[in-house]
């Protein structure tokens, strides 16, 4: 049996697991999400939700790869034999996600181009987003350049590729952020924006909110798609897992905190206090930002630097997909890391044109008024995900037991702080949070209410 590999220690660990966690969810949904439902009072329930529903899923996944030592099939197969097929679904999360996040992965890399190279008043043109995504081959370009940027990484493996890059691009992204962010409250304007983002709004919280902010922690977490078993299995068992959680969650949590601070008074100032112009999706941060930036002093600066950090966002979770169906893959037919990134490179691109294309050549394939990639993440986020994370639930609560977990938690130094609140959360909690997050997401889908 090949040896398996390791993060050299804690920190490229929760570096790495963080890198997976903050995405492009952290940079455009999280703000629009806190702008909606009530500023800060979004802020606090999500807080909340971190604490509790996070954490207790994020250290199932965690200690389940580490204790096998495996990718998803193979860890829960080897725990219970019955449970292969949760494995399998888990598997399926990123094999269907990665190649149309890398579309929209290419898409960043193009917007920071324009940006880098002085173009970037051209991208806040009304019509400049929906040309360019309706194109053939350009978008296939920045796509195949993505995919190929995060392949090389992965095929340098976990210390030498994944665990450099995170030490390097997340200290970095916090950074960046952070400048964006102050930057942004220089503008006139911004601080009526800030006001708006961190002040209680009682009159919005409703169960909407709390379903939306339980939706949003559990996408942006990187859980129920296989990312978090496999790099649980990659980390050492000297390593404390309680407070890696923790660690990764303080982490995921900061940055969109910031994103919010960095995108909700800049968009504010800008639409004069029309809070729609914070709207969801690839229009926030493709549309409207340029038209923010193409407005500011210094735009094509603060531009470049904002598309540089969302990039190192995309790629990280990037990273973590891609390095999860390798893993996979490898644990399964005991391929070369080099050989099975070369295979996973090909299927990804395979897979990924018809997403590019849906905007352009294929806009004719629809279901429900979605596209190619609204249909990919329709599958994969709205139904697969919750799906597996509730089946995480009742197979450990009920099959394994809770303490078959704080066992593993326990084994660095015999502490499981929050192993009460674990096991209450895991059985009956959790997978109650996770049927309403399936139903609202389907029926927001549908169309029967929007979140």
């Amino acid at each position: 049996m090949q040896k398996r590999s390791s993060f050299s220690g804690k920190l490229g660990f929760v570096l790495a697991a963080a890198g997976s966690a903050v995405g492009l969810g952290n940079i455009w949904r999280f703000p629009y999400l806190a702008a909606k439902y009530g500023g800060g009072t979004f802020l606090f329930i999500y807080l909340i939700l971190a604490v509790t529903f996070g954490f207790t899923l994020m250290t199932a996944e965690i200690a389940i790869g580490r204790k096998t030592g495996l990718s998803a099939i193979g860890a829960f197969t080897i725990l219970d034999k019955r449970f292969k097929f949760l494995g399998i679904l888990a598997s399926a999360v990123p094999i269907i996600i990665f190649p149309y996040y890398s579309v929209i992965g290419g898409w960043v890399v193009k917007y920071f181009f324009v940006f880098v190279t002085g173009s970037g008043h051209a991208a806040a043109g009304d019509s400049y987003f929906t040309d360019f995504i309706g194109r053939t081959f350009e978008p296939i370009g920045w796509f195949f350049l993505f995919i190929a940027v995060t392949a090389v990484i992965v095929g340098f493996g976990v210390e030498q590729g994944i665990e450099k890059v995170s030490k390097f691009m997340m200290p970095i992204l916090v950074l960046l952020t952070l400048f964006v962010a102050l930057y942004g409250l220089t503008i006139d304007g911004a601080m009526d924006g800030l006001s708006y983002y961190l002040k209680p709004h009682m009159a919005d919280v409703s169960a909407k909110t709390i379903l939306a902010a339980m939706g949003q922690l559990f996408y942006s977490m990187s859980l129920a798609m296989g990312i978090m078993i496999t790099y649980g299995s990659y980390m050492k068992k000297e390593n404390h897992l309680e407070s890696s959680v923790r660690q990764i969650e303080i982490f995921d949590t900061g940055v969109a905190f910031l994103a919010g601070l960095m995108i909700i008074p800049a968009v504010f100032s800008f639409s004069g206090g029309d809070s729609s112009a914070l709207q969801a999706g690839p229009g926030l941060m493709f549309i409207t930002l340029p038209k923010v930036f193409g407005n500011m002093k210094f735009g094509n600066v603060v531009g470049t630097v904002f598309f540089l950090l969302v990039f190192f966002a995309a790629l990280t979770s990037a990273i973590s997909l891609m390095e999860t169906i390798v893993s996979i893959l490898r644990d399964k037919l005991g391929w070369t890391r080099k050989g099975t990134c070369v295979f996973v490179t090909i299927l990804a691109l395979v897979m990924g044109v018809p997403s590019s294309l849906g905007f352009g050549p294929l806009s004719f394939i629809s279901w429900m008024g979605m596209s190619v990639l609204d249909i990919m993440d329709f599958v994969s986020n709205s139904v697969l995900m919750p799906i597996v994370a509730f089946f995480t639930c009742i197979f450990i609560g009920f099959v394994i037991k809770p303490s078959t977990i704080a066992d593993e938690v326990k084994v660095t130094d015999g502490t499981f702080k929050g192993e009460k609140l674990f096991a209450v959360m895991i059985k009956w909690i959790a997978p109650i949070f996770l049927v309403l997050i399936l139903l609202s997401s389907v029926a927001s889908a549908l169309g029967i209410f929007t979140l």
